[in-house]
């Protein structure tokens, strides 16, 4: 309700945080460390009588950062603790580079307590715009999630969920090649950003490369100048810091999931050939 607090780590997800804002719920900024993971240690000293919960996504959107399973354990611990939400958002859960479980959070007999999965079935199946998720979470919390759905948007539509339904019935090995080749796509992000000496690759991982760019412009006018002069075009990282943080005028995020190996070495190719001053005024 209005006056309450979620903590969301920065770089955000832009859209959980227009959604606070919307319900005027306040977004309690949560910075990470170098690795693009937050600490639960950090996240501690944030929580008030206010806080309702805490908010992660991994692999994570902007960054692409996987996080530990025992960053999960720390953060569910944290919550439990202090009789808050983890809503852990997973909606790039197939394109983990790690094998086995990405964490252990369901094996807490106590997790209805306070442990909330997201999922989104848009990117394991293509179904982009059908808005078709999942939600696990306690009986009583799902009856009240449901009381929200029927007032805004009901339901998905009958074609998105059942498309979802024969993709988990009969996709898992298609889900496996798309899995393999968006890894392939990664490696080539991380091996081309070693060709760019002057740019710092911040996070690789899901769909996404998160990088602090050489230039003297901001990154909102990097952003502008890359597509009129190079035909790039990236997000500038002021769209997922608060406003006064200033981080994200040297930061950028790059989606890689829609060109394959050939125009990823293209893209490294049109990056190199700018000016070691950035992209001309």
């Amino acid at each position: 309700q209005a006056g309450d607090e979620i903590i969301l780590p920065t770089p955000w997800y832009f859209n959980h945080k227009m959604f606070l804002d919307m319900s005027n719920v306040t977004a309690v900024p949560l910075a990470v460390g170098a690795e693009m993971v937050p600490l639960a240690s950090d996240c501690a000293k944030l929580i008030t009588q206010r806080t309702k919960a805490i908010v992660l996504v991994t692999p994570n959107n902007p960054t692409g950062a996987e996080y530990p399973a025992q960053t999960l354990r720390a953060f569910a611990d944290l919550a439990k603790r202090h009789k808050i939400s983890l809503v852990v958002d997973e909606t790039y859960r197939d394109f983990d580079s790690r094998t086995g479980m990405p964490h252990e959070l369901f094996t807490d007999p106590d997790w209805p307590d306070y442990f909330v999965q997201l999922y989104s079935f848009s990117k394991a199946y293509r179904l982009t715009g059908h808005r078709v998720g999942a939600i696990v979470a306690s009986t009583a919390l799902l009856a009240q999630v449901e009381k929200y759905l029927d007032s805004v948007a009901i339901c998905p539509s009958q074609l998105g969920q059942i498309a979802a339904l024969w993709g988990m019935q009969n996709l898992d090995d298609w889900v496996a090649t798309e899995r393999h080749e968006i890894l392939a796509r990664r490696a080539a992000m991380i091996n081309g950003f070693k060709t760019l000496p002057d740019w710092t690759l911040l996070g690789c991982g899901a769909y996404f490369a998160y990088v602090e760019h050489p230039f003297k412009a901001p990154s909102d006018q990097v952003a502008k100048d890359l597509v009129q002069q190079a035909a790039v075009l990236l997000l500038p990282g002021t769209m997922f810091h608060p406003i006064q943080n200033t981080q994200g005028t040297r930061q950028l995020r790059i989606a890689f999931a829609n060109i394959d190996k050939s125009e990823i070495t293209e893209l490294f190719a049109r990056l190199a050939a700018l000016a070691p001053t950035g992209p001309k005024p």
